[in-house]
């Protein structure tokens, strides 16, 4: 088939492709300017997501300090409360009455001679009447009027406001009579 075309009808067909060219260039523009929209956005999303990153590793590493230091403040504030209730404790110990007030008798051949607050205060004070001031030891089976120097602990029972004494062992010097 053989189509004639003419002159007018010619112009008009170049009309219409370069009109369709310029639609092409405008398509193809628009989609160049959508695609370097479209590169730049994930460029600045890429870099927001390695910023994001490394803002969340930072706050990871924060969040372990800050756990470890709240783990540290709770054990020390526990030892503290421990203490507080060790020191609580104490103090009601301290604040109740005295019933009981332990000292130690010197025996001179088993007479009261005098009253000290502990065993080295007695041992001292015999040691300045001749007694020797080391080398004290378990009594034997002598009575204590033949033995020249003798420490026995007493207690003093405030409640029935009198001395007593204990049954824990008396000492005297070892090493010959004086």
């Amino acid at each position: 088939m053989i189509r004639i075309i003419t002159h007018t009808r010619l112009a008009a067909l170049q009309l219409d492709v370069e009109r369709a060219r310029a639609r092409t260039r405008e398509v193809q523009e628009g989609a160049d300017r959508a695609f370097a929209g479209h590169t730049r956005s994930a460029q600045r999303l890429t870099a927001q997501l390695k910023t994001a990153r490394r803002e969340a590793k930072v706050a990871r590493a924060d969040a372990l300090d800050l756990q470890w230091a709240l783990d540290n403040t709770k054990a020390q504030l526990a030892k503290a409360h421990d203490q507080a209730a060790e020191q609580a404790t104490r103090i009601e110990a301290l604040n109740e009455p005295v019933t009981d007030a332990s000292m130690m008798l010197l025996l001179h051949y088993g007479e009261p001679h005098s009253l000290h607050p502990d065993q080295s205060a007695a041992y001292a004070y015999a040691a300045t009447l001749g007694a020797p001031l080391n080398g004290w030891g378990p009594t034997d089976e002598r009575p204590a009027a033949e033995v020249p120097w003798r420490c026995v602990p007493f207690i003093y029972d405030a409640a029935r406001d009198h001395f007593r004494s204990v049954t824990a062992p008396a000492v005297e010097p070892s090493g010959g009579a004086l």
